[in-house]
């Protein structure tokens, strides 16, 4: 098969909207070399927002991440997170195409909050399972109630850019490992990725560029935090510097009484992460026979080493910390790569 090179001069910029901050990501067209890669932190929340208030916080940061950067257009690939999403798993009977899509939109009438006209509904396709004597199809159903995708829109164009394409965190997540790892090896076996943000963190399964697993889990930064406030008796602000100051500098460079302290401190957040990235392992084993989990790939602004150390000692297959852009030349100023799987995947989504 012929392959033609790509002459777009540079590909959509990815844009992370979390709940502390936006990040920015953009390649060149054949994505061999990164335009620009912005961060903007979000203004802390008023006291009593309403949504006005928290749309024109979003569209104001990320009009100014952009203002003086170097990204080309404003063409941007934009991202369903858990604030826009519904996960659910579901079975099937087994189909084909249009059909399947009728399966799948009868069975998620009874699972969403919201009316199926009001929904926009997309699907992945994981498995085929036994079920009793039945082998039915796997799906992992996202579900988005159409005004807040309408809302994410408009307030992403009131701040600059130009959506042509809205994700979803899970295939961001997937599409930035599979960019990564690119050797035949790699593909064809099965990893696990723990996506580590704020105010949640994501555990998505994958092979070869597929999602067969994802589920979001009430564990993050925010908590971290929260541990270390309760533990050490100390302002909820007075926590989050001290943690965010001790993860910044070097190894070599903590003070050992204070990494005993947080260690400490965030045992039972970390405990509680351990447990549910368990059940979403044996999960997988009972529901996938036959082929193990070989990797752990953690990333996202809350993975660290001293996380990682504590994870691996739990599983029996090896754990690394992602760095979605390590085959480019990085500026010195974007902080910890991991940050930038979600961002950098968004990136590198195909659009016409």
């Amino acid at each position: 098969m012929i392959r033609w090179l790509s002459n777009r001069r540079h590909g959509p910029i990815g844009v992370d909207i979390g709940s502390r901050c936006i990040k920015m990501v953009q390649f060149d067209g054949n994505r061999s070399r990164i335009i620009d890669a912005a961060r903007g932190d979000l203004p802390p929340l008023a006291e009593n927002p309403t949504p006005a208030n928290q749309a024109t916080r979003i569209s104001e940061t990320i009009e100014r991440t952009l203002r003086g950067r170097n990204f080309r257009g404003r063409d941007a690939v934009l991202c369903l997170n858990d604030e826009h999403l519904l996960i659910q798993n579901l079975r099937v009977p087994r189909a084909e195409g249009v059909e399947l899509d009728r399966l799948v939109a009868q069975e998620a009438a009874g699972k969403i909050p919201f009316p199926v006209a009001e929904a926009e509904l997309r699907y992945f396709e994981a498995a085929d399972v036994r079920q009793g004597e039945k082998t039915l199809r796997e799906v992992i159903l996202l579900a988005c109630h159409r005004p807040k995708l309408n809302e994410l829109l408009e307030l992403v164009d009131q701040g600059g850019l130009h959506p042509v394409a809205v994700d979803v965190e899970p295939a961001a997540l997937v599409r930035s490992y599979a960019g990564q790892y690119r050797r035949d090896e790699d593909r064809d076996q099965r990893a696990l990725l723990v996506h580590l943000g704020y105010s949640y963190s994501m555990v998505t399964i994958t092979q070869r560029d597929e999602v067969l697993f994802t589920k979001y889990v009430e564990v993050g930064g925010k908590h971290f935090d929260e541990a270390v406030a309760r533990h050490l008796k100390m302002d909820l602000s007075q926590a989050v510097n001290l943690r965010r100051h001790n993860n910044d500098r070097r190894l070599e460079q903590r003070d050992p009484e204070i990494q005993r302290s947080l260690q400490e401190a965030l045992r039972p957040a970390t405990d509680r992460l351990i447990a549910e990235i368990s059940l979403c392992v044996r999960y997988h084993s009972v529901t996938f026979r036959g082929q193990p989990l070989v990797r752990m790939v953690l990333s996202g602004g809350e993975a660290t080493t001293a996380l990682q150390d504590q994870i691996a000692s739990h599983f029996d297959f090896r754990c690394e910390v992602s760095d979605p852009l390590r085959a480019f030349a990085v500026p010195a100023d974007l902080g910890r790569r991991s940050q930038w799987d979600v961002a950098a995947g968004l990136a590198l989504r195909d659009v016409d």
